[in-house]
């Protein structure tokens, strides 16, 4: 099974690339898994439509504006992730992006079956480097529950 995990965000914006951070703390622990690539989505591109219909699992990454305290996070699965993108337009800074890599795949006839979001809470969206130390906190336990999740996949067809 062949499974892209898309982190987004802009890493010059603080909290916003958190999903990106998110990607660089789990390569290390996913290198050795040959059917999961790890992509940097940036701040979203029509270019990413591709990837997204060749993989057979989707886990994507993002800062989601989710109603909970900075750092806290939300593992969103199926049809739960699609509901989220659709009816929380200004979730994030890329839902409409997201939401058109979405309809594209769909009429490509290829949205992943097996799909999940992980939405993490922003506390700071401004110019710095580094994520919020809530956000940076929230790093570890995403990667465990992404670990997870790949490997639940992985058991169940």
């Amino acid at each position: 099974m062949k499974t892209l995990v898309l982190g987004i965000g802009n890493t010059l914006l603080t909290d916003e690339g958190v999903g990106i951070h998110v990607l660089q703390a789990l390569e290390p622990k996913l290198a050795h898994l040959r059917d999961v690539n790890l992509l940097d989505g940036g701040t979203l591109s029509f270019t990413l439509a591709g990837p997204i219909e060749e993989a057979d699992a989707l886990i994507v990454v993002d800062a989601a504006n989710i109603k909970k305290s900075p750092g806290e996070w939300a593992l969103l699965e199926g049809e739960e992730m699609d509901a989220f993108l659709m009816s929380n337009r200004k979730s994030t800074v890329h839902e409409v992006g997201l939401t058109d890599l979405r309809a594209i795949a769909i009429l490509a006839g290829h949205w992943p079956q097996k799909r999940a979001m992980l939405a993490i809470q922003p506390d700071v969206i401004d110019w710095g480097e580094t994520p919020s130390p809530a956000v940076a906190a929230a790093i570890p336990p995403v990667c465990a529950a992404i670990q997870k999740l790949l490997e639940r996949w992985q058991h169940v067809d």
